[in-house]
């Protein structure tokens, strides 16, 4: 009797898989001037490697993703004096494409602002005021945003929740700043939106876990308290940290043609502690103080009183960017109020898009796909996620209970590391995270009071991307120069 035919398959595709070499970085470099400035690129990805142990033994250093990265550093630089700047952006899920191509780095793109968007196909420009020319630039692209993807095999998962993004990204900074020899350097972390939650956890894990003292951290638009943003049946926060915001949008938009705009939103600030004292008495709430907020509250944010009184005088916000221009057939932005655009019908709840970031999305992306490719002679045809939602549902395991809410990481470095300076980006007509929630949770810092003098906040008349608005991004681009230079100061 014949022996049976042995199966090859299952053992030679595991050899083929054991002989796969693990990853390599993959960096092209290439040296530019703008003006009288001498710099050298580099962009690709670099090959994140953890610690692994298994049953109780240590097994190495295993490649588990591959990060994209674009960096800028002066030619000829004293890397002991020359400070650098780690920046992302936030979503989560957002590559840092928004602060590379809109504010800081040496090109940016031509997009236009509200009511003025270029037309395709768009356009690069020099960007003379481009922090480069203060600190050198690293930006980060996390896990599953832009060309950064879990290595073969591997589950991208595993780094879409807040403690582990926090852990690779101090990592991708740990490894930059021991290759180039910059432990020296001034250092300094730069995060928007929940790049500010990031930011907050990371000034605090690179301290604790690694030794890397921070000279400062610049935050833009910051989600630093999710409670203060988002309405649930259990607080009463974001109403009256919101209605300075919609009412500035109200007057942006014509609805308040005799009122001066600082005059209006301090009304509507002055109003916040007895808005969130009516708020609190639920239906115990007399029916003439009702009557009353209902009225002053429409009439701030320039809505009818019977929306105000159906909604329970709670304006919950992407549905007042779809009421609030309603009569004009308009929806409003939500990251940036100004913009506004239209719908396919005026009965929707809620907003049905954000103008804002379909007005922004095709020229960011056209700027760095041509720049990358063409200036940078950088080659990947993977498709670069500008705003990934593969990495939902994100994890917040950490909060099971209470609100997303990352003060007391940034207190707790503040604490340790009394040197670090704070700076605090805000937009007057951002809709995400409005100005008076951010500084309601700096108000709630727990640091000593001689250290309040680090934290430094700065309003512009834009919104959560404020530098698409061309005399904000000359201001702010001035206003983090000079903060780099004094947070950079030795003695």
């Amino acid at each position: 009797m014949s022996e049976e035919p042995k199966n090859e398959t299952a053992p030679a595709a595991e050899d083929k898989k054991a002989d796969k070499p693990d990853p390599v970085d993959d960096l092209k470099t290439t040296r530019h001037t703008l003006g009288d400035l001498a710099y050298t690129a580099t962009t690709g990805r670099i090959v994140f490697h953890e610690e692994v142990t298994e049953d109780d033994k240590f097994n190495g250093r295993k490649p588990k993703a591959e990060v994209s990265i674009t960096y800028y550093t002066l030619d000829d630089a004293d890397v002991t004096e020359r400070p650098v700047t780690f920046a992302f952006n936030g979503g989560p899920g957002s590559s840092s494409i928004w602060l590379h191509m809109g504010l800081l780095g040496p090109r940016r793109v031509d997009s236009g602002d509200a009511g003025n968007l270029t037309p395709p196909p768009y356009g690069l420009l020099d960007n003379e005021e481009t922090l480069l020319r203060h600190t050198d630039l690293v930006f980060i692209d996390p896990i599953s945003t832009g060309w950064s993807r879990a290595v073969e095999g591997g589950n991208p998962r595993d780094y879409h929740g807040f403690t582990k993004d926090i852990e690779s990204v101090s990592e991708i900074i740990r490894l930059w700043t021991t290759r180039n020899n910059r432990w020296l350097s001034p250092k300094f972390l730069i995060g928007e939106s929940y790049g500010g939650t990031r930011g907050a956890g990371i000034a605090e894990y690179l301290l604790t876990r690694f030794g890397l003292a921070l000279n400062g951290v610049m935050f833009i638009a910051p989600a630093f308290n999710m409670e203060t943003l988002f309405h649930t049946s259990r607080s009463d926060l974001p109403g009256p940290l919101f209605l300075p915001m919609y009412a500035a949008t109200a007057h942006y938009h014509g609805l308040h043609p005799d009122r001066e705009l600082d005059d209006l939103v301090a009304e509507a600030r002055a109003y916040a502690d007895e808005y969130r004292a009516v708020l609190a008495k639920g239906q115990n709430l007399d029916p003439a103080e009702r009557a009353a907020a209902v009225a002053k509250v429409a009439s701030l944010a320039g809505v009818s009183e019977d929306y105000v009184d159906a909604a329970n005088l709670r304006l919950e916000h992407t549905r007042f960017y779809a009421e609030l221009l309603r009569h004009k057939r308009l929806v409003t932005g939500r990251l940036d109020t100004r913009f506004t655009g239209p719908a396919d019908h005026y009965t929707y709840e809620k907003m049905p898009y954000d103008p804002f970031l379909i007005g922004t999305d095709g020229p960011y992306t056209a700027a760095l796909q041509h720049y990358v490719r063409t200036e940078l002679e950088y080659e990947n045809e993977h498709v670069y996620e500008r705003l990934s939602r593969a990495v939902h549902p994100w994890s917040y395991k950490e909060f099971e209970g209470e609100a997303v809410d990352v003060i007391g990481k940034l207190g707790n470095a503040m604490r340790l590391n009394p040197y670090m300076k704070v700076h605090v980006a805000m937009g007057r007509y951002d809709g995400g995270v409005p100005v008076e929630a951010i500084e309601y949770t700096l108000d709630h810092l727990e640091i000593p009071l001689d250290a309040r003098a680090n934290v430094e906040t700065k309003t512009y008349p834009a919104g959560h991307m404020m530098y698409v608005h061309e005399p904000s991004r000359l201001a702010q681009s001035a206003d983090l120069a000079d903060f780099v230079q004094r947070a950079s100061a030795r003695g």
